[in-house]
């Protein structure tokens, strides 16, 4: 089975269970919580649903179901909203919530809680899809394995994309339904005109939307019906009853959907399909087939052909949501080398250990990276035991001793960064706190590794390699970073000077020559005494790195950027990540220099 075509759901009856126990899903939407235990793949348990007027926190809501349950409660969870997440502060925009990932997950006493965004969670569910899950909507061929396509009108206009890798997917954020609306034909002109008056700018979700079905309705009614238009899911039923004024409307709405689809079809590269999901289309059921959805998604001109051979499905299933907050719970745990899976493990085996190896592994269990830290005496006595008994915890999961044990857990530990910033909080206690900075600067170094600009680094290294002489501009904030740059470029035998102020940095530029060349580095990019050193040297002709924001007024002033994009922590840290990652980027052109002056010279050609 190619991975495009989902093919049937698994089976409950044949899922093995969960190792870790039961698994906590959750979909937070506007008005409802619906939740879910999950003891094995898709086979979900205890599900209900609650009203989020009711609760006054993202926390009261899921602790009122979590009180509710029989059994174990879980150790693992994953939370869809119906908001954009980007780090670990998170304010809602369609409720007045307002919460922190990690103190949640604290106070839950859970191992793992994810929180995603509720689309990015459906993308993740097409893969989970039974055939009984989707409808076939016109030709095409079948799925051939690669990009998956994901479009859903709703309150809003949903777009996301699933990419194939190795044995999992990854998921495409987006905001695809704010790029401008194109009209089709001279009727979706006037539609276009009539919102413009509206809006100013309109993107596609004005009008792929259900306030969007509401503008249609009112733009093709006319004089003839100017009362206010009725609900989207009105329009829906009436279309389906086949009155005429709505049918016009929904069949036009479902022309411009197919465009839309096409238009990402044709961006993603979408062989494995593209599936309509959202709140509103699947109300329509087949009456999505019988519209101009499929002639307007194959209407691509000299691309016709290309996206003809590409299916497209509408989704049938109601609980994409849960589906695919399954299936990202479930991929993070399988990309966990240790700590997750091995505090499962001494959980596990919690009942039948002695009382004192028991204390030990509650110690373990409520302070993992505490654990990790802290020397074996330390251990002890907070877990009121003696140091062999430590010894003998160990050896009894399988390790040689603690040192071997502790190496295993901060693995796992380090295996799980999160590619995002977690905000430090006076109230975290040190374990968490340091956690968390060492996590956002190892974060921040990952993501400057798969950002880095390699052509970039080559310029900027063949630039050093040919000055006789190497001035480092950063006064202030970025003076140590200088002075670590200067201590490099001297141990290569390169002459190199850093100043401690911006005024001598402006009169040193004064004497440079274009066998010079200058390395400025701030975090901003935008002190004006730093700019006014930078074009000095460069009305010298002196070439000019800068390290820096890639949309700093730095970087446009330099002739080569190297890129240093960081979210900054808590000012009472002093912003150690940017200076972090500046420090590394000297060191990357270090390492360059002294390597290609290592390299042996091609021998001349003979004649």
């Amino acid at each position: 089975m190619s991975a495009a075509d989902p093919g049937p759901a698994a089976s409950p009856e044949s899922a093995a269970p969960h190792p870790g126990g039961v698994r906590l899903l959750a979909d937070i939407g506007v008005t409802h919580a619906r939740f879910a235990l999950e003891s094995a793949p898709l086979q979900l348990e205890q599900s209900a649903t609650l009203n989020c007027r009711d609760y006054d926190s993202l926390l009261a809501v899921v602790t009122a179901y979590l009180d509710g349950i029989q059994g174990a409660r879980p150790r693992h969870a994953v939370i869809a909203i119906a908001n954009p997440v980007q780090g670990d502060d998170v304010r809602m925009t369609n409720r007045d919530w307002h919460f922190s990932i990690e103190a949640t997950r604290r106070a839950l006493g859970l191992d793992m809680l994810l929180v995603v965004n509720d689309f990015t969670a459906m993308a993740m569910s097409l893969p989970r899809l039974g055939r009984a899950d989707r409808l076939r909507i016109g030709t095409g061929s079948d799925p051939q394995p690669g990009v998956i396509g994901l479009i859903g009108p709703g309150s809003g206009l949903g777009v996301s994309g699933l990419i194939p890798a190795a044995d999992h997917w990854v998921t495409l954020g987006s905001e695809g339904g704010h790029v401008s609306f194109a009209p089709g034909n001279p009727r979706e002109l006037t539609i276009l005109q009539h919102a413009w008056t509206l809006f100013g700018h309109v993107s596609t979700e004005r009008l792929l939307s259900g306030p969007g079905l509401e503008l249609i309705w009112q733009v093709l009614a006319g004089q003839a019906a100017p009362a206010a238009a009725p609900k989207a899911a009105d329009i829906v039923a009436q279309a389906l009853a086949g009155q005429a004024l709505a049918v016009d409307v929904v069949d036009t709405f479902c022309g411009m959907l197919g465009s839309a689809a096409a238009d990402l079809a044709l961006t993603l590269g979408a062989s494995g399909g593209i599936y309509i999901g959202g709140g509103l289309v699947p109300q329509l059921g087949k009456r999505l087939a019988q519209s101009p959805f499929r002639e307007r998604f194959e209407d691509k001109g000299r691309f016709s052909a290309y996206v003809r051979q590409i299916p497209t499905y509408l989704v049938l299933s109601q609980d994409l949501s849960l589906k695919g907050v399954s299936a990202i719970l479930d991929q993070q745990l399988r990309l966990l080398r240790g700590d997750a899976v091995l505090l499962d493990r001494i959980r596990g085996a919690l009942p039948g250990m002695s009382p004192a190896g028991k204390r030990v592994a509650q110690l373990l269990l409520a302070q993992p990276h505490g654990f990790v830290q802290d020397p074996i005496a330390t251990i002890a006595r907070n877990a009121g035991v003696s140091q062999p008994t430590v010894i003998r915890f160990c050896r009894a999961l399988g390790f040689p001793g603690l040192l071997d044990f502790k190496r295993k857990l901060a693995s796992g530990l380090s295996s799980s960064i999160p590619l995002q910033h977690s905000q430090v909080k006076a109230s975290d206690r040190m374990p968490d706190l340091s956690a968390k900075v060492l996590d956002n600067t190892a974060s921040a170094i990952l993501r400057l590794r798969d950002t880095v600009d390699a052509q970039a680094v080559g310029q900027a290294i063949r630039l050093l390699r040919a000055a006789d002489r190497i001035e480092i501009f950063g006064a202030d904030g970025a003076g140590i970073v200088g002075l670590d740059g200067q201590d490099k470029f001297l141990r290569l035998g390169i002459p190199a000077a850093t100043y401690p102020s911006a005024r001598l940095e402006q009169a040193a530029a004064r004497a440079l020559t274009a066998q010079a060349v200058v390395v400025a580095i701030s975090e901003m990019g935008d002190q004006t005494d730093l700019l006014a050193a930078v074009s000095i040297a460069r009305d010298c002709a002196a070439p000019v790195i800068a390290i820096t924001r890639a949309d700093s007024p730095l970087a446009q002033s330099a002739d080569v950027c190297l890129a240093v994009d960081s979210v900054a922590n808590d000012t009472a840290q002093l912003s150690m990540v940017p200076r972090i990652l500046q420090l590394l980027m000297l060191d990357v052109m270090a390492v360059g220099v002294d390597m290609a002056a290592r390299r042996p010279k091609p021998a001349p050609h003979p004649g």
